[in-house]
């Protein structure tokens, strides 16, 4: 129940994100610029595949040719849909590189400013623009990877589809998560060992927050208007896993 309950914390933390736009609606629209150029330029690319699947598909199964109806029809149908599971894992990936690498100034703003606000660090990160094309192809990397997994277990008689769903989902959203948090952990002088082991420490919440992203990326033109709201929620989030780290490290009252 407390990994439920993690989870669940996770999903809060993005609705809390959100809750910035009636906060700080003029800082969090300094983010919708470059997500709509990202959204542009990926709609450009998916839309050749989604009217290309039909051919795709029946290019990988020459042996379904000499099958029956409905036999053939439904196992390309079931490639077409994981491929395009596998192409939004991909997608979701690309797009989180490609809006914080052309919004990197509006992005590191964003994370201030909310940071700020609570209170947080005044130290400015500026992470260059090298820096952030370097952390951006690390991501779109990662992304390939989650996305041919996501390919391969759809293969899998009976539950393939359900199964790359999921993962895919799951796998896209802890990516996600690492990099959206980068900056606000850059800003607390965290390397990236000290990073990693905050975020197991949260798995859970992590992986629900990350979840919750993707999932909102796949609604039409949601991630326009997520991105922001991404933004401040991962500035939410690596708070929450460095105060609750520092409170597991203090010792207990009475303490010598």
């Amino acid at each position: 129940m407390s990994m439920i309950r993690e989870f669940a914390a996770g999903f809060g933390t993005l609705l809390r994100g959100f809750g910035m736009w009636r906060t700080h609606p003029r800082l969090l629209a300094l983010g919708l610029v470059p997500a709509l150029i990202a959204v542009v330029l990926l709609v450009g690319a998916l839309i050749p595949l989604a009217l290309s699947l039909g051919t795709i598909t029946d290019w990988i199964t020459p042996f379904a040719d000499s099958w029956g109806s409905p036999w053939r029809e439904l196992l390309r149908a079931g490639l077409g849909i994981v491929i395009v599971i596998a192409a939004l894992a991909l997608a979701a990936a690309v797009f989180t590189a490609l809006t914080l690498t052309i919004g990197d100034p509006f992005y590191q703003r964003i994370f201030q400013g909310i940071d700020r606000s609570l209170g947080g660090t005044d130290t400015d990160v500026e992470s260059g623009f090298w820096s952030t094309l370097g952390e951006g192809l690390r991501l779109v990397m990662l992304g390939v990877l989650v996305a041919l997994l996501t390919l391969l277990l759809g293969f899998i008689p009976l539950v393939g589809g359900v199964l790359a769903a999921v993962t895919g989902v799951v796998l896209s959203g802890r990516l996600l998560a690492r990099e959206l948090t980068g900056r606000a952990f850059d800003a607390r002088g965290l390397d990236s060992a000290a990073r990693s082991a905050l975020l197991a420490s949260g798995r859970a919440r992590v992986i629900g927050f990350g979840v919750a992203t993707q999932l909102c990326f796949l609604v039409p033109l949601g991630a326009i208007v997520t991105m922001p709201a991404a933004v401040a929620g991962a500035t939410l989030l690596a708070r929450e896993l460095t105060d609750r780290a520092a409170l597991r490290a203090r010792p207990p009252a009475g303490a010598r």
